[in-house]
């Protein structure tokens, strides 16, 4: 039996540590690496990334937007991406982003969390602003085979702020209403002393009290946008994240990207030692 998501993270954590390597390939990296703007380009990008986080990094997340800009050989560039990297024991965290209701957010979750298929991935993130039970599927289907989501929560971008800063009458966010629900299907379906499957998508630079949140139970992996060329440091995961810090995936892209694929599995091995290092892994 495949073992849950919550716990295949938990692992990976106290192995390699929280640095997850975003794979995005946009346009002026792609010249800034000597590579076409092209599917062939955004394809070579990502297994160049894959090879250098490979054995020293757990975790990457491709940005699906760069793929799926050059239509279907841009889709068959990332399928590519994402066998290359489940092939090399990462875990792979697909950033597509999707939401929507019944049946559509039903094969939007088969096409990503569903094995053997070309777009298969170890986690989705996904968009609850249609209402966190209208991804009821997909949470049914990524707990029948080991899969994960991560539930956008409190993003560090200042468009969101008005929506997921808002309170209903009893004065609750909007974060905190999407983390309690989602809290609620970790405890159904967790053991005792179990990570949820089911994670948060919380930013590095985002102040937890200005959000309206506050540490959740059971435990749940965090995937944390924000390290890096956002502002955060690796010195910064225990103070932002506090008792919780132990569940962060710590995201950083440019930051890492812009060494060039030449000094890119150096620039891995580094930061996700002093990852490792804050973390106490």
């Amino acid at each position: 039996m495949t073992a849950r998501f919550g716990e295949r993270v938990r692992s990976a954590l106290r192995g390699a540590g929280p640095l997850c390597v975003g794979i995005d390939p946009h346009g002026a990296l792609l010249a800034d690496w000597g590579l076409r703007d092209d599917a062939g380009g955004v394809r070579d990008f990502g297994l160049r990334v894959v090879e250098a986080a490979a054995g020293r990094a757990a975790f990457v997340k491709p940005q699906v937007s760069f793929f799926e800009r050059f239509g279907s050989r841009g889709i068959a560039a990332l399928e590519d991406v994402l066998a290359a990297a489940r092939a090399a024991d990462l875990l792979v965290i697909a950033d597509a982003k999707r939401g929507d209701i019944g049946s559509t957010m039903d094969d939007y979750a088969k096409a990503w969390l569903t094995p053997g298929s070309p777009l298969e991935a170890d986690a989705l993130t996904v968009n609850p602003y249609l209402g966190v039970g209208a991804l009821d599927g997909a949470f049914t289907l990524a707990e029948q085979h080991g899969k994960g989501l991560f539930v956008l929560a409190a993003t560090s971008n200042p468009e969101a702020a008005s929506i997921q800063r808002s309170t209903d009458p009893r004065s609750e966010t909007v974060s905190a209403q999407v983390i309690a629900e989602v809290s609620q299907r970790n405890a159904a379906r967790s053991r005792a002393e179990e990570w949820g499957s089911f994670g948060f998508v919380i930013g590095a630079t985002v102040e937890w009290t200005q959000a309206g949140i506050a540490p959740f139970a059971p435990l749940a992996p965090i995937l944390a946008p924000g390290f890096g060329a956002q502002g955060a440091r690796p010195a910064d995961l225990r103070g932002r994240f506090g008792a919780l810090s132990e569940a962060v995936i710590a995201n950083e892209s440019r930051s890492i990207l812009a060494a060039g694929p030449a000094d890119l599995a150096g620039v891995v091995s580094a930061r996700a030692a002093e990852y490792r290092e804050v973390a106490h892994v």
